[in-house]
């Protein structure tokens, strides 16, 4: 069990930093005109994990088809703050339920509900009121009624025992302090046969030091809170899951963070032998 005072000091800063993040899509999109014509007609943002930037064809379309894209809101698309595209690995099919875990602005979930369809229903869970707020609107904007977005925290999912198909999440249990909590939470409320496809941030090598473990703005910001692949397959095992995959998307190294985080971290960020990697993370809970 991770430390409740740690848990709770990484939650107000991870709660803060999203509700910023909130805020800096709101103003791309009512700035002057940003957003418009990019990607042509997709609004995309340049995402530094869990965060958006600038409107950049190099943002949520290098994860997503922009067919997709282009059937969403704009605030949806911008507001994707991923590391990945976990779709790509839930192979979803009509009628089923998926859960994400962490769903921001709502682009997985919308995504998700369209490929389950009307029989199907597709839930989001976050913590942030703001995010909340933006990922509902979206759904209203979209016209995706199979949809519900929760609040509570991932280590405690608000939903019954075997009442889920799917789980996924992007760049989100990362974030999480007590991952044990988070992976025993998300088989707990898979049905027998359900599938955990997430895109996260993990550590090839040696883990990261405590040094920068303790460095809220490095947890906000997707790296602080990284586990190793060993570490995440140990997790998934332990909690009962089975056909454990980890897939490396992308290797990174700490001139790839952004200029913000670079400034409050520390010198010699990863060490020797670490290595940070945006990977794709996929298991299953036994039949």
């Amino acid at each position: 069990m991770a430390d409740e005072r740690t848990n709770e000091e990484v939650r107000t800063s991870v709660r803060a930093h999203y509700a910023s993040a909130v805020r800096q899509v709101l103003r791309l999109k009512e700035g002057s005109g940003v957003a418009a014509g990019c990607c042509s007609g997709v609004a995309t943002a340049s995402t530094d994990c869990c965060g958006p930037a600038a409107c950049s064809c190099d943002g949520a379309a290098r994860f997503y088809n922009l067919e997709m894209l282009r059937e969403l809101p704009e605030e949806a698309v911008l507001a994707s703050m991923g590391c990945g595209n976990p779709l790509l690995l839930a192979e979803l099919k009509p009628g089923e339920v998926v859960l994400d875990l962490g769903s921001g602005g709502g682009i997985d979930v919308l995504l998700s509900a369209r490929r389950v369809g009307p029989t199907g229903k597709a839930y989001g869970l976050d913590m942030t009121d703001e995010m909340l707020e933006l990922a509902r609107e979206n759904a209203r904007r979209a016209g995706v009624t199979n949809v519900e977005f929760l609040k509570g925290h991932i280590e405690e999912i608000p939903l019954p025992d075997e009442s889920v198909d799917v789980i996924i999440s992007n760049c989100v249990i990362n974030l999480s302090p007590d991952k044990d909590a988070v992976l025993a939470e998300a088989y707990r409320v898979l049905r027998p046969g359900g599938r955990f496809a997430v895109a996260d941030v993990v550590v090839l090598g040696k883990p990261l030091s405590d040094e920068v473990r303790r460095l809220l703005d490095l947890w906000a910001g997707c790296l602080s809170g990284a586990i190793t692949d060993s570490e995440y397959r140990a997790k998934l095992a332990a909690a009962g899951f089975t056909g454990i995959e980890v897939q490396v998307l992308k290797e990174s190294g700490p001139e790839d963070l952004p200029e913000e985080l670079r400034c409050s971290a520390p010198a010699g960020l990863l060490g020797p032998g670490s290595r940070i990697t945006a990977s794709l993370v996929k298991a299953v809970k036994p039949a």
